[in-house]
């Protein structure tokens, strides 16, 4: 006779009925503690039924968190009738004290600590310290001393964290104009060298249906605050995406031996984090359209209606190393998908070394520049010999710390949602009409591109920090608006040596403040 796995809310194996079951990572099924059969969990998210969706569909464990309910619950063991409390904050999951019988929590609890779906942990433990390990020696040099000593990736934790998994049906028409380059040239020589270019502007629109498959939201109210100045939780939206295709129906078997977090935001707050990164989709979708407009694309009319949604409430994998650092009272990760093994972190930055060998970096480009330039000043220079070479000297100190302290940092690092979550773009509408042909223009890209435009919650941190242009560079950010002028620098010539002295004289006045700038930026930073 088969076994309900189910039988009075309880999850037992389908061969002999014991509830005493764990995860096999190695195979991702559940292994039966005494008869070692093993079983698959229900797969319930598969991929399909998008375009059908209408309204809001919210599954049982989704529903909104009720705020007066108390995080202490009783459970009442069901095989000896023993009362046991938890303290859903820390756990979500119990095993009786006396019969040692897992309690099951699979019935709906009103303060959300139950998700719809879980992901089991394919990679162990030794894996993610390889990784970790792999990670953090890479980056040694720099590293706080203190940092250095206590590090120790056995310390890495795996964790079940909260997260949402959204399927969006909607519609998104946008219209603007896009350039097309005709041809660019070069007019002039020396100082006045000038390169133009003629593009071809067109008014153009995209009109579809978007589809959207489980794009994946933090549900966590600590690691949706993502602010790069007091926080380090880009680094684990960055290990994003997982492959939440093969989640299973939720079974607090799969938690033993993980710890968890529980959800504690509801639909309604996440909801425009979800309908901007919609957007955001929609803006990419719509690029993979517009291959012929090689100079972009500036939208001037966005718009997305979303037709039907449909929320899940997911646990997925993570092996987590946590450090504290008490001097700039802030919270490192190292962080490792356990699906697929990707890995990104943030390291302590001892800044005095940092600092120490930027200058003498800083210093042998100075050396440099101001060579050159005497060079430059003593001999007679073509045109093939432009002074910004000089200029060149006067920059590797900085771009050095700047690249130093982003590679230990990453705080750039975010999960591409727009072009790593699943989706497709269907019934495309597209207008292409030819508006002018322009002449002489000075940039190579249209004036006010925004065709690449993020506009998700880390990347706007992450363009607040670090300006727009910064942003746009690193690939965070809006990357809206105009790009740099690609018109060339510094190429123009003097005619004699007092003109020459003088254009050094004020160069050198520019690059002591530069220097005494840099000294403050990195002593306060």
């Amino acid at each position: 006779m088969a076994i309900d796995n189910k039988k009075n809310g309880m999850n037992r194996c389908p061969k002999c009925g014991s509830t005493e079951t764990t995860l096999n990572v190695k195979t991702g099924n559940l292994k039966c503690e005494f008869c070692r059969a093993e079983f698959k969990g229900n797969k319930v998210n598969a991929p399909g039924g998008i375009s059908e969706l209408k309204g809001d569909i919210v599954g049982s464990g989704a529903g909104d968190i009720i705020p007066d309910e108390s995080v202490i619950l009783t459970l009442k063991c069901p095989a000896c009738g023993a009362e046991v409390v938890i303290n859903t904050d820390e756990v979500t999951s119990a095993r009786c004290h006396w019969c040692r019988h897992n309690l099951s929590v699979n019935e709906k609890m009103p303060n959300g600590a139950v998700p719809d779906l879980v992901l089991p942990f394919k990679t162990e433990k030794k894996f993610a310290e390889g990784k970790i390990d792999e990670f953090v020696n890479k980056r040694k040099f720099f590293a706080h001393p203190t940092f250095t000593k206590e590090f120790n990736s056995n310390n890495v934790l795996g964790v079940y964290l909260p997260y949402m998994i959204v399927d969006v049906n909607a519609h998104a028409t946008l219209s603007g104009e896009a350039e097309h380059l005709v041809r660019s040239y070069s007019v002039g020589s020396g100082n006045d060298r000038r390169t133009y270019y003629d593009a071809d502007a067109y008014d153009v629109s995209r009109d579809f249906d978007l589809l959207i498959d489980d794009l994946t939201i933090e549900s966590s109210e600590d690691k949706l605050k993502q602010d790069l100045k007091t926080n380090t939780n880009n680094v684990i939206n960055s290990i994003l995406p997982f492959d939440t295709e093969n989640c299973v129906e939720w079974n607090p078997s799969y938690l033993r031996g993980y710890a968890s977090e529980k959800r504690d935001t509801n639909v309604s707050v996440l909801k425009p984090a979800v309908e901007m990164q919609s957007k955001d989709i929609a803006r990419y979708q719509a690029k993979q359209t517009m291959k012929f407009y090689d100079r972009g694309v500036k939208w001037t009319s966005e718009s997305l209606s979303v037709k039907g949604t449909s929320w899940k409430a997911a646990y997925l994998p993570v092996w987590l190393y946590s450090y504290y650092q008490t001097d700039k009272k802030l919270m490192h990760y190292v962080a490792v998908n356990a699906r697929t093994g990707e890995t990104m972190g943030s390291v302590p930055i001892n800044k005095t070394r940092l600092m120490i060998v930027s200058a003498i970096v800083e210093v042998i480009g100075v050396v440099f520049g101001l060579w050159w330039f005497k060079f430059w000043i003593g001999v007679d220079v073509d045109d093939d010999n432009p002074a910004i070479w000089g200029f060149l000297g006067f920059t590797p100190g900085f771009i050095f710390y700047w690249m130093q302290t982003s590679r230990y940092r990453n705080m750039g690092a975010r999960h591409l949602h727009e072009k790593e979550t699943r989706s497709q773009a269907e019934n495309i509408k597209s207008t292409d009409t030819l508006k002018e042909h322009r002449k002489r223009l000075r940039n190579s890209r249209i004036q006010g591109e925004n065709g690449n435009s993020v506009q998700g919650v880390l990347a706007k941190n992450g363009e607040k920090m670090m300006g727009e242009k910064m942003a746009n560079f690193i690939g965070i950010g809006r990357m809206a608006g105009s790009t740099p002028d690609q018109t060339p620098i510094g190429q123009k010539t003097i005619a004699d040596a007092k003109e020459k002295g003088e254009k050094v004289n004020t160069v050198t006045t520019i690059i002591v403040i530069i220097i005494i700038l840099f000294i403050l930026f990195a002593i306060m930073g």
